[in-house]
């Protein structure tokens, strides 16, 4: 089988001023059956899911993979963040993000501080969203449970056992979406991904080949 490759490039964003830093791995063998769209946390960037082999898994299995670093983190740090650390940006700003990229309708998934990129773009844009894959994501408490209950997107919740924090509460907010599963990882804490890459790349393929 012929080896995946992972590019690299920049996506300007109209509401960030410099051009946002992406890592990009496709599908070896033609088409690419959907796009992914991999966020980060605070302390993270797109780097991870290259180094815990995130971007060649969903390749490999035939999806276009796509990280982007968040404005202001990683190598996108000249860029000019939407909002406020914490604070909800601007569902446009991913709805930019897809367009410059090329995307159509993406999978997201979103760790931690992403949640206030990812958490906007699900509410305001949900035609744009395929599926939902939140790992214990900030602000899902700025939400309504009439906001969740409206929004039919396919969702993965994937939290550490040992995130007794973040983990919990985001838990708690996001199980009030309808079609949502749940993976708790054993063991794991906050970036439950990185402590186990394996049980993670597992359960985000499983949860993908589910939709049409």
């Amino acid at each position: 089988m012929a080896a995946v490759e992972v590019t690299e490039g920049s996506v300007k964003v109209g509401m960030c001023g410099q051009p946002l830093f992406y890592r990009q791995a496709l599908p070896p063998s033609g088409e690419a059956r959907l796009c992914v769209l991999l966020l980060h946390g605070i302390r993270f960037s797109s780097e991870n899911w290259l180094q815990i082999g995130t971007l060649r898994a969903l390749a490999a299995a035939g999806f276009r993979a796509v990280a982007l670093d968040l404005p202001g983190l990683g190598q996108s740090k000249a860029a000019e963040a939407p909002a406020p650390v914490g604070e909800l940006a601007p569902g446009e700003f991913l709805m930019q993000v897809c367009e410059g990229l090329q995307t159509g309708p993406v999978v997201v998934i979103s760790p931690s501080l992403s949640g206030m990129y990812s958490l906007p773009f699900l509410f305001q844009h949900t035609q744009q969203v395929k599926a939902y894959i939140p790992v214990a994501p900030i602000c899902t408490d700025k939400f309504t449970a009439e906001q969740y209950s409206g929004v039919q997107v396919p969702t993965l919740i994937v939290y550490g056992d040992q995130d007794t924090q973040l983990g919990e509460v985001s838990l708690r907010n996001l199980s009030q979406l309808p079609n949502q599963k749940v993976v708790v990882m054993k063991g794991a804490g906050h970036p439950c991904y990185l402590d186990d890459p394996g049980t993670w790349h597992k359960s985000i393929l499983d949860f993908l080949q589910t939709l049409s």
